[in-house]
C-alpha cells in the first residue's frame, strides 16, 4: 500500500478483497472463508473473476499496484490474456527467510493467522507461485529486494527498483 500511495496508483489486494467478501457475509466470502483459514488457495477461477472486476474501477485507470495477485500458473496466464504478455512492467520480491515470516503474520492479529495455516500457506507459495519466479525472469521484470528492516527503508528500496534503480536505469511503473 505505501508503494502504490507513493506513486499515486491503485494498491489491488486479492488477499483484502477476499477479507473484505469474508466480512460482508456475501456468497463469495462464504466460499472463501474455510479456503482462506486453512492457508490454501482460492481457486483461479473466483480470484482471477474478482481481479478483473477490481482493475475495471476507476481508481485503477491510471494504473496499479498488484498485491497478492498472481499467485499460480494459471493466473499469470489469465493476467497475460487481459493485459497482454507485456501488461507488467515489474515484479518484485521481497526475500525473507521463512522464521520471519511466520513471526510477522502471527504479529497481524488475523483469525486466518494461525501457525498451521501460515506454513500451510508458505508450502503452497513454494510450490504454486515460486515456479511464478522463472516465469517473469525469462521477460526481464523480475527483481529481488530484502524485506527485512523497517517499513520506510523496504519501501525505498521497492521504489528505487521500480523507478529504475536497478535494472539498467530503466523507467518502470506498476
Amino acid at each position: 500500500m505505501r508503494v502504490a500511495e507513493r506513486l499515486g496508483l491503485a494498491h489491488v489486494s486479492t488477499g483484502e478483497m477476499f477479507r473484505q467478501h469474508v466480512a460482508d457475509g456475501t456468497d463469495l466470502g462464504m466460499k472463501v472463508d474455510a479456503i482462506m483459514k486453512s492457508g490454501d488457495l482460492v481457486p483461479d477461477e473466483l480470484t482471477i473473476a474478482m481481479l478483473e472486476e477490481r482493475i475495471t474501477h476507476d481508481d485503477a485507470a491510471g494504473g496499479y499496484i498488484l498485491d497478492g495477485f498472481p499467485r499460480t500458473l494459471t493466473q499469470a496466464q489469465a493476467l497475460d490474456e487481459h493485459l497482454g504478455a507485456n501488461g507488467l512492467d515489474a515484479v518484485v520480491v521481497l526475500d525473507v527467510a521463512e522464521e520471519e515470516l511466520v513471526g510477522r503474520m502471527m504479529s497481524r492479529g488475523r483469525k486466518d493467522d494461525t501457525e498451521e495455516s501460515i506454513r500451510n500457506r508458505l508450502r503452497v507459495y513454494a510450490a504454486d507461485t515460486m515456479p511464478l519466479i522463472a516465469f517473469y525472469a525469462a521477460r526481464d521484470i523480475v527483481a529481488s529486494v530484502d524485506g527485512v528492516g523497517e517499513l520506510d527503508d523496504i519501501t525505498v528500496r521497492i521504489l528505487s527498483v521500480i523507478e529504475g534503480g536497478s535494472g539498467g536505469g530503466q523507467n518502470r511503473t506498476v
